[in-house]
């Protein structure tokens, strides 16, 4: 069900040709300083891969995947991509990657059971990137230090959108908080995960939450994951398990956290096994990605996806990511937008 935060005396700050032109100058800068941060280069990626193959991102895996018959190859399925978290790997295999070396990508999806509202659409677009990295790296140190330098990306973008329009003024702290769920399950044990995400992102302003997809000491997850990507049971922070995690900030203009990434060190071959068997996946080995994993011919990685849609409208300090992006909207979500004096594309 559509959902619409409503802020109260909305006005935004850049009218529609100056966010269209303040829109590609952050795409333009932000990937920039990503590549250089991580060195990173540039490929195409495909919007939709055959049905079947496991390469597609499960997300949750309770969303359906957009899918089509391909006439030319005997009405053989394709699915639209949810987000490229495994092709990337297959990419950095085919490409060659040298370990500290990576790619980037721009990821255009089609999420049809979304839930839409002032952050979430039908469409995602995000930059999609992935690093070969050693075993050695395989800890939550290295995790921080990467995410580390896409914040610094951030805050350098942030810096960009003042000097071209002063009237937004930064607010990122240039400081990232990091936590483990686990640990902030512990500060707020009465809470559900949303809301001390909430908490916590209040008080810090910006926060990178660690270990998302494994059970908590309720036994309960802070957040779902799919178990063939992201590795979330090895231990990370303090020998808590998990090795990825979110990255929240504070969104002014909405007054609630907004996520803007989510990334991880990726599955090697044990925590593909032991994660796939928590789940009772164990049928997924037989897919061509999983064995490709299993049979040592894939790196070992970490990557993430960074929404593009999402990063502009909290840079430009909008209330609806239909400012940001074409898309389609409940007709009563229009109307109340249009009330609100926010104007979707």
């Amino acid at each position: 069900m559509s959902y619409l935060i409503k802020p109260q005396n909305y006005k935004p700050l850049l009218d529609l040709k100056q966010t269209e032109l303040a829109i590609k100058q952050i795409k333009e800068f932000f990937q920039m300083n990503l590549s250089s941060e991580l060195r990173l280069r540039r490929v195409t990626a495909p919007l939709f891969v055959l049905k079947g193959m496991g390469i597609n991102d499960d997300l949750n895996g309770v969303e359906r995947a957009v899918t089509f018959p391909i006439k030319d190859l005997d009405e053989a399925k394709a699915e639209v991509v949810h987000s490229l978290a495994k092709w990337k790997r297959l990419t950095l295999a085919d490409y060659n990657i040298d370990p500290g070396y990576g790619i980037y990508t721009d990821m255009n999806a089609i999420r049809a059971d979304e839930e839409l509202g002032n952050i979430h659409s039908l469409y995602v677009d995000q930059w999609d990137w992935e690093r070969v990295m050693t075993a050695e790296e395989r800890n939550v140190e290295f995790l921080k230090e990467i995410v580390k330098r896409i914040y610094a990306a951030m805050l350098r973008t942030e810096y960009m959108v003042y000097e071209m329009y002063p009237q937004i003024k930064p607010c990122l702290p240039q400081e990232l908080y990091f936590i483990h769920a686990e640990e902030l399950r512990q500060l707020y044990p009465d809470l559900e995960p949303k809301e001390r995400e909430e908490r916590i992102c209040r008080e810090h302003r910006a926060v990178f939450i660690i270990g998302i997809g494994g059970k908590l000491g309720d036994g309960k997850k802070h957040d779902g994951r799919a178990p063939d990507y992201d590795d979330y049971t090895s231990l990370g922070l303090n020998d808590l398990p998990g090795l990825n995690g979110d990255l929240l900030v504070w969104d002014t203009t909405l007054d609630r956290p907004i996520e803007l990434s989510s990334m991880g060190i990726r599955v090697n071959k044990e925590a593909l096994l032991r994660q796939l068997k928590e789940e009772g996946e164990e049928k997924r080995l037989e897919l061509y990605f999983h064995k490709r994993l299993m049979e040592d011919t894939l790196p070992l990685s970490i990557g993430g996806g960074i929404g593009q849609s999402r990063l502009c409208m909290y840079f430009l300090r909008k209330a609806h990511i239909g400012e940001i992006q074409a898309s389609i909207w409940p007709e009563k979500m229009r109307e109340e937008c249009k009330a609100l004096n926010i104007p979707l594309i």
